[in-house]
């Protein structure tokens, strides 16, 4: 099956770029697809060209017909958030599920959110969630936009609770969005836990995991904004390749890293494990 490689657009945030030089530029370093981040409102430094967060109050064919002048795609859109926090996420998932189907995104990529004080338990947790889930879910289907849920949280990144999290809502359009320097972080064998849910995975962020975090991190945390270059961590990308194309994956490894440098190297390094896998 095809395996594409893209980025995430937070490579250029610490470097104060705005998303058309991120586009821009990842398609210079051979980039085949982008992973926008949307918010809902207005960023005062995206406003002013120094961040690259897109306004789902903008255009979306507007930012559609750069890509394609870039000949760019987009793998997915970065509209992360709680599912534990429904007033928030139910309006603003559903926005970004239509604004996904109008710029050509398949999948809106979330996650669980932290557990707030005000919920007392797991039950009460989940049973919010659901709710949030079949609000969203349905418009996800009648879009034909996947929501794929990251491991990123307390739940997400604990497979029992993942798998439940999966299967909550019966939709054929509620996937997983892995992260493989969020579940090693998180404290497991990356490898091991995507096998667990590799049928599920819509789209893949390709995130390395420094020796440096790793010491720092790993256990005391779930997740983290970006990694380092891929192939300059921990992370065994032969074999996360491997049970990708076993479970028949043909989406898009969506590299997260931070800076330029490290984008122009993990495109390398993909390409050349792609090739020999």
């Amino acid at each position: 099956m095809a395996i594409g490689i893209g980025i995430n657009l937070d490579y250029v945030r610490h470097a104060d770029k705005d998303f058309e030089y991120g586009a821009r530029r990842a398609a210079e370093l051979g980039y085949e697809y982008v992973e926008p981040c949307v918010s809902t409102g207005r960023d005062l430094l995206a406003e002013a060209g120094y961040y690259h967060m897109l306004s789902m109050e903008d255009d979306p064919l507007a930012y559609k017909e750069l890509l394609h002048e870039c000949g760019l795609k987009v793998s997915g859109l970065s509209a992360h958030s709680p599912l534990m926090k429904p007033e928030v996420a139910v309006p603003y998932l559903t926005q970004a599920i239509r604004w996904a189907a109008d710029i050509g995104a398949p999948v809106v990529n979330t996650d669980e959110g932290p557990r707030g004080p005000w919920i007392e338990n797991d039950e009460e947790a989940f049973d919010i969630m659901r709710y949030t889930l079949k609000r969203v879910l349905p418009v996800a289907e009648r879009h034909g936009v996947y929501i794929g849920l990251e491991p990123h949280q307390i739940y997400t990144t604990k497979l029992d609770t993942y798998l439940r999290l999966l299967d909550l809502v019966p939709s054929p359009m509620l996937k997983a969005n892995f992260d493989a320097g969020n579940a090693f972080l998180a404290g497991n064998d990356p490898v091991e836990y995507l096998q667990a849910v590799a049928d599920r995975v819509v789209h893949f962020h390709a995130k390395d995991i420094s020796i440096e975090q790793e010491e720092a991190e790993r256990g005391k945390v779930t997740g983290t904004p970006v990694g380092c270059a891929c192939g300059d961590g921990v992370i065994d990308w032969p074999a996360v390749i491997r049970v990708l194309r076993e479970a028949g994956f043909d989406g898009v490894l969506s590299v997260e890293c931070g800076t330029e440098e490290q984008a122009e190297r993990s495109i390398a390094y993909l390409k050349q494990v792609l090739a020999e896998a």
